[in-house]
């Protein structure tokens, strides 16, 4: 049996030797296309600006996937036959015309597990520190058969078109926000995300999607002075209000003359020694700004960056008043409520012992979705009790009940034409 392999190697050790050293080629072009597909653009951008130049290499060669992919086909399929060839030339000769089954059989195995199976498990455990480590090698392939690479691509996309399949640009077919936010969700159901980390970039990234009329307070929620009151009234309503902007209104509540800052109504209050009936509220008023409620939020935010303001008076395409809307209303959609020593400790959502929630018909979709990680709609309601009201095509009457998007709401309360409150539980616990 030595004998035997000792003959064997003297006869053909060269051809061996070869078959193995192209296995071993084959390893590496397909670590290599598993690596550079896999790598982080983002991570090898990272790197690049921080002046890694194997990362720059990584990035230049994605840049051109189809190039870098069509010349890591061409040079695997090509040690790949070759290996089999000189395989096959061995074995007939030592099996006969049994060989070319041996050899089928042999390079199979070899070639599935050492140049397929392992190495493309070992690119994909690392592909950011596989990638960088083989690129200035890829790179001098590319450049070698790049030109065979992007003749072959032309003929390819040349057949395709026959069959009327057209190849789309280099383009993703996700956005960029789309990309971002599927990477945050997947990283959190991995762990390695929080979810207030990934409600905050999710907030970030639906801004573009958001109006004014989205994030407003409501008209029928504002706390507003009436200038035809008293100023005594209205000094005891601006510190008596969780707010330090207040609007002014005369006659009616469309006719927002004025915003009122907490600060300027205590500096006059002491300017005319602690007697509000000196004042005049509507003197110390700024004037206020009206915005169209089908304006953007970043839109606003810019608007408010732009001219340091912080309250803005959200009107309809008929004038009227339809809410106002803060920067820091802005600001929540990003990083969640804000809540300070004012604020009340009731948001409209209580856990109720039996599972279910109850919740106020004011509270925004957006917000319930934040708190308790649901994903109802929030396209043609802005609130839970305008989500009801749209899906049930009516406006329901109390202890009516309705199942949608896997919850089950019931109508608690309903004053006049509003629904006020509702407990909501999941469909299939009912």
């Amino acid at each position: 049996m030595l004998e035997t392999i000792g003959a064997i190697l003297t006869d053909h050790g060269l051809t061996i030797l070869a078959i193995l050293l192209l296995i071993g080629l084959s390893a590496f072009f397909s670590g290599s296309e598993t690596a550079l597909t896999a790598a982080s653009r983002a991570r090898m951008h990272s790197l690049q600006t921080n002046g890694d130049q194997r990362a720059a290499t990584v990035t230049a060669l994605i840049e051109r996937r189809d190039r870098l992919i069509g010349a890591l086909l061409i040079g695997n399929n090509l040690v790949n036959i070759l290996a089999s060839a000189l395989a096959t030339s061995v074995l007939l000769s030592i099996f006969g015309d049994s060989g070319v089954a041996v050899a089928t059989l042999t390079m199979t195995l070899l070639l599935v597990v050492f140049a397929e199976v392992l190495p493309k498990s070992w690119a994909i455990s690392a592909p950011d520190r596989f990638a960088m480590t083989v690129a200035p090698l890829v790179r001098m392939f590319v450049l070698v058969v790049g030109p065979l690479s992007s003749f072959v691509n032309l003929i390819v996309r040349q057949l395709m078109s026959l069959f009327g399949v057209t190849f789309a640009s280099e383009n993703s077919m996700l956005s960029a926000h789309e990309e971002i936010r599927g990477a945050v969700d997947l990283a959190h159901r991995e762990g390695s995300v929080v979810k207030a980390d990934r409600d905050r970039l999710g907030g970030l990234l639906d801004l573009g999607e958001l109006e004014v009329s989205d994030v407003m307070i409501h008209r029928t929620s504002m706390r507003m002075l009436n200038a035809d009151e008293t100023p005594e009234a209205n000094v005891r309503a601006v510190l008596e209000s969780p707010y330090t902007r207040m609007p002014v209104w005369r006659g009616s509540t469309d006719n927002i003359i004025g915003i009122v800052h907490a600060k300027d109504v205590l500096r006059v209050l002491a300017e005319v020694g602690n007697e509000p009936h000196r004042m005049d509220v509507v003197k110390i008023a700024q004037k206020p700004w009206f915005v169209p409620d089908t304006t953007s939020v970043p839109d606003q935010l810019n608007a408010f960056l732009r001219r340091k303001a912080h309250i803005a008076i959200v009107v309809d395409e008929y004038g009227e008043v339809e809410g106002l809307v803060t920067l820091e209303d802005i600001l929540e959609e990003i990083v969640g409520d804000i809540a300070d020593e004012h604020d009340a400790e009731v948001q409209g959502v209580r856990q109720e012992a039996d599972g279910s929630i109850v919740v106020d018909g004011s509270v925004p979709i957006r917000d319930l979705n934040r708190a308790l990680d649901w994903s109802l709609p929030d396209d043609e309601a802005t609130t839970v009790a305008g989500l009801v009201i749209h899906e049930s095509q009516t406006i329901p009457e109390e202890k009516q009940a309705f199942t949608f998007h896997g919850k089950r709401f019931i109508v608690m309360k309903r004053d006049r034409n509003r629904i006020t409150r509702l407990r909501i539980r999941p469909a299939d616990k009912v």
